[in-house]
């Protein structure tokens, strides 16, 4: 039984990594971290299953490694929640909850809810980035005219970090909805509309601007002496 847990494990985190978290995002290194922390997880759990105290260990272990920090990169939210779905797959397996349906269950159900919370059409405008200013707004009502005119979205929140007036600079966190066809581009100053341009000429021709025809080229000139 415990061989059926292992491989569905092995098949869950497979799927968990490669086929959602590798595609989407494209991040070589933490997939490396999720495998190694799923299979260690099992590894350890299966481990202590076999003991009287098995489960009171095995959600110790969850505990303990919930709390760990990696330093090396910082982890954004959505990596966050594979991190602990990478977990969560091992301890169950390695737990081996009877009967097999309900492990399988629990296994399915976190890789539905991971592949739907992100999948790239569920809200698909709504965005977060820190955006500096290149001028020192203090009031809301301007603050988030200007975030909507630079960001070509509906801003949902904004939240100043730094307002510099030495050096006139705003540096703001925003969560917006992008929305370009509601939001144009401004136009830029000191552009040409409507202009056009001819060829330039070939070598060994006069262009139109500076060429004048003689008398005896213009029509109806009738040349002295000719009768």
């Amino acid at each position: 039984m415990n061989l059926i847990f292992i491989l569905a494990d092995l098949a869950a985190i497979s799927i968990l990594t490669f086929a959602l978290y590798l595609r989407r995002h494209r991040r070589r290194d933490l997939v490396v971290s999720y495998l190694g922390m799923n299979v260690g997880v099992l590894a350890v759990a299966t481990a202590l299953s076999g003991s009287a105290a098995g489960l009171g260990l095995g959600l110790g272990l969850f505990g303990v490694l919930s709390i760990i920090r990696l330093r090396s990169t910082e982890l954004a939210q959505h990596e966050v929640a594979y991190y602990f779905s990478a977990l969560a797959l091992g301890l169950i397996a390695g737990l081996g909850i009877e009967p097999l349906w309900l492990t399988v269950s629990l296994m399915a159900l976190i890789l539905l809810v991971m592949f739907v919370g992100d999948h790239p059409k569920v809200l698909p405008a709504h965005r977060h980035q820190t955006v500096i200013l290149d001028r020192a707004i203090a009031e809301d009502g301007e603050l988030h005219a200007r975030l909507e005119e630079v960001l070509h979205g509906k801003v949902h929140s904004a939240t100043i970090q730094q307002l510099d007036l030495v050096n006139d600079k705003t540096i703001v966190d925003v969560r917006y909805a992008y929305s370009p066809a509601v939001y144009p581009a401004p136009s830029v100053p000191g552009t040409l509309t409507g202009y056009t341009t001819t060829a330039p000429a070939t070598a060994g021709t006069i262009p139109a601007a500076e060429y004048i025809p003689s008398p005896e080229q213009l029509p109806g000139h009738v040349q002295a002496g000719v009768r």
